[in-house]
C-alpha cells in the first residue's frame, strides 16, 4: 500500500487525473526535502519513492552495492503505481531518484504523465550532505555510481531545473511558480490563495 500523507490545501480540483510532480535528483540533492516542501504549498500529496524498496534492494544499498536494472524495474513499477492510484484523490508530489530517462519512463507508464523538477547541486556539496546523515540507508560512497547512472532530463521532458544549494522552502517556491504556470489551478490551492 502507498505510504503517503494529505497535505490540504485551499481549494480543490475536478480532473479525472490531477497533475503528478516528480522531484528526482541523486541521493543527498534534497529530494525528499523538497518534495514534502512542495506538497504542503500545493495542497497535494506526497509519495516516498523510498518507501516501496522491498527489503532486499534496501539491505544492498546499505552495503554499498549499487542496484540493478532488474531490481529497480519492480520498485519503480511500484511507485508508479502508487502515484496512480493517489493522483485520483488529487495532486501528487513524488520525491524518487529516476536517474536515467528509461527509469523515468517506466513510472510514466504505471502513473501517467509527470512533470519534472531535477534538482542539481556539485558533487562536493551533495557528498557533505550525505556523509552527515545518520538514518538513511544511503551510503555516500554510492554517490559515485548514481552520478555516473544520472541522465539529466531534456528539453523533451521540458524539466524545472533548480539549484539544489538554496534553501528548501525557496525551492519549493520556485518550483511551484513554475509549475502553477503549467497547471493553473495548482496556484489555487497553495497557501494564500497564490504562488510566489
Amino acid at each position: 500500500m502507498a505510504k503517503a500523507k494529505q497535505v490540504r490545501g485551499m481549494g480543490g480540483m475536478d480532473d479525472a487525473a490531477h497533475p503528478a510532480i516528480l522531484v528526482m535528483g541523486v541521493s543527498g540533492s534534497g529530494k525528499t526535502s523538497v518534495a514534502v516542501a512542495l506538497a504542503e504549498r500545493l495542497g497535494a500529496l506526497f509519495v516516498e519513492a523510498d518507501d516501496h524498496h522491498p527489503p532486499a534492494n534496501v539491505a544492498a544499498m546499505a552495503k554499498g552495492i549499487p542496484l540493478t536494472d532488474e531490481l529497480r524495474r519492480p520498485w519503480l513499477e511500484a511507485v508508479g503505481e502508487a502515484v496512480a492510484e493517489r493522483r485520483a484523490e488529487g495532486p501528487v508530489v513524488l520525491a524518487c531518484s529516476a536517474l536515467k530517462r528509461r527509469y523515468r519512463d517506466v513510472l510514466r507508464r504505471r502513473a501517467g504523465p509527470l512533470d519534472v523538477v531535477h534538482l542539481t547541486a556539485p558533487r562536493a556539496l551533495i557528498f557533505g550532505r550525505m556523509a552527515a546523515r545518520r538514518d538513511h540507508f544511503m551510503p555516500a560512497a554510492l554517490l559515485d555510481s548514481q552520478i555516473a547512472d544520472l541522465e539529466a532530463p531534456g528539453p523533451a521532458e521540458d524539466p524545472v531545473i533548480l539549484d539544489a544549494a538554496l534553501p528548501v522552502d525557496t525551492l519549493a517556491r520556485h518550483a511551484a511558480t513554475a509549475l502553477a504556470l503549467r497547471h493553473p489551478r495548482l496556484a489555487t490551492r497553495s497557501h494564500g490563495g497564490n504562488v510566489g
